[in-house]
């Protein structure tokens, strides 16, 4: 099965709507009803209902539901491991990165300093 969807250009809604769709193709796929998803993950048979159509449920209910139907192990690959690499560690001498520091744009970086008192007359 494969997206029909770029979620590179993809709204919020779009997305959540391909997930839910993908959702109602699994649960289908291994023959499963709503009535049993609905057992199996602790909600009601309406909350699969709302799922399947793409509307908004909790985060939690949807992890429920991919936990009832075998397939939690897809969500390691959701969000990409961001530990620090051996080189930056070395860099920042083994000490692990607390905050983000953004890098600061430099207004006028061509342009010569001066004391700004140019142009007036003592």
């Amino acid at each position: 099965m494969e997206y029909k969807l770029d979620f590179l250009i993809a709204t919020s809604a779009q997305i959540e709507s391909a997930l839910c769709e993908r959702i109602k193709e699994i649960r289908l796929a291994k023959n499963i009803s709503q009535a049993q998803l609905a057992k199996d993950s602790g909600v009601t048979r309406k909350t699969i209902e709302r799922l399947e159509s793409g509307e908004g449920v909790s985060l939690d209910t949807f992890l429920r539901v991919l936990i009832a139907l075998g397939v939690q192990k897809g969500l390691q690959n959701l969000l990409p491991d961001m530990s620090v690499r051996p080189v930056d560690r070395v860099r920042m001498q083994g000490k692990e990165r607390k905050r983000s520091f953004p890098i600061r744009q430099h207004k006028h970086k061509n342009k010569k300093w001066s004391w700004g008192d140019e142009g007036v007359n003592l």
